[in-house]
């Protein structure tokens, strides 16, 4: 498999040092703290994002193993005065987000391409939007998260479980909240286009169904990752770097006043990880009108922060994600998938976690259990 080359920054506040120190929580610990001091030591070794594949999710969510959903950034103009509420009443597929799709689709992707061969150089397979979690946990507030593992066949799976907090959000968000999730969508309506030819056409329905997801491989330390992320578009230009280098991801927000803001750091975490390299925001106002775009690079990020005192700090954000990966390795030692560690955190408490057998929490698919133990086992005879 391809290593990639070392990624990182290369600014003078956060240029990448390697630390081949052991983690400092105590191998026997039983809980894992988040206090941000003792993640304030030399970046990481991150190794360059490598795309290994795609997929697409169709209007009805469906699998499919291609780049059909793939869309093309057309820059718009500085000052696009874009309506974002425009078809929210009449144009709208919103997806059920109460569909809990745990790890199902990558796991597709995964089979499909005969990935007995990759788990000799996966220890972790998982959403990017997981990882993002831990990523801006030293600094989250508000809320707090559980994680189910199960080791199987020797890799560590890691999935999302809705917390009770997140549900009872869920179940009862505000008209202004939906409209404003809308929004984002929306946004990627004006600024994509199905193909290089064409022209974005915000006339059509928006269907949250649908998307694009790059598949890439990397590794932490010592911790070698398979994630899948969705990509909202890529850069038109023929001459772009290959995935994920050409991939772009589009945002909406009020105004960023300070650095400082948590928005920021869940900028830099979602795109860094995968390599994608810049963000596009378009700014509105409060009823939902974009009145100017701006672009973020992400290797950049840290000149902006640098000078803020008591700001977010990548490398903290870096290293408590390796050392939770280190903490999952020594906990999630039993090779069965009807074993879940569940891995819990709430702010301000340490990571904890709990064992359930048969239970509930169990993620992986009876038909991917199956058919990976016979395509492992086929691979031993032959």
């Amino acid at each position: 498999m391809c290593d990639g080359q070392l990624y990182g920054f290369n600014e003078d506040a956060f240029s990448v040092k390697f630390d081949c120190r052991k983690t400092e929580v105590p191998a026997n610990s039983q809980s894992l703290s988040t206090r941000r001091e003792l993640y304030e030591r030399d970046f990481p070794l991150y190794k360059q994002p490598v795309e290994v594949g795609c997929f697409s999710l169709d209007a009805q969510r469906r699998f499919f193993n291609d780049n059909r959903q793939m869309r093309y950034y057309v820059e718009p103009d500085r000052n696009p005065n874009f309506d974002l509420k425009d078809g929210y009443k009449d144009r709208f597929v919103k997806r059920d987000d109460s569909v809990k799709e745990k790890l199902d689709h990558i796991l597709r992707w995964f089979y499909n391409h005969n990935c007995v061969f990759f788990w000799s150089y996966v220890d972790f397979v998982t959403w990017r939007g997981h990882l993002t979690k831990l990523l801006t946990t030293p600094y989250e507030t508000r809320d707090g998260w559980l994680l189910a593992v199960t080791r199987f066949r020797g890799t560590l799976y890691i999935s999302e479980v809705e917390t009770e907090a997140a549900c009872r959000e869920r179940e009862n968000r505000t008209e202004r909240h939906e409209k404003m999730m809308y929004w984002g969508y929306k946004f990627e309506q004006y600024t994509c286009a199905d193909d290089i030819q064409s022209s974005p056409d915000p006339s059509g329905a928006v269907n949250t169904n649908e998307a694009f997801c790059t598949v890439v491989q990397t590794r932490l330390a010592d911790h070698k990752l398979l994630f899948s992320g969705e990509v909202d578009c890529r850069d038109k230009d023929p001459n772009a770097p290959a995935p994920p280098g050409c991939y772009v991801e589009l945002k909406t927000s009020a105004e960023i006043c300070t650095p400082k803001q948590f928005k920021l750091l869940k900028w830099w975490a979602q795109s860094f990880l995968p390599g994608v390299p810049r963000v596009i925001a378009g700014f509105r106002d409060h009823d939902g009108v974009v009145v100017s775009v701006e672009t973020f690079h992400i290797s950049k990020i840290s000149h902006l922060i640098k000078n803020e005192y008591n700001c977010w700090k990548p490398t903290v954000c870096m290293n408590f994600c390796c050392d939770f990966l280190s903490f999952v390795k020594r906990v999630a030692t039993e090779d069965n998938p009807s074993v879940v560690y569940l891995f819990s955190w709430e702010p301000c408490r340490e990571v904890t976690f709990s064992i359930h057998r048969d239970s509930p929490y169990s993620f992986l698919p009876h038909w991917y259990i199956q058919e990976m133990t016979s395509s492992q086992e086929l691979n031993h005879q032959s």
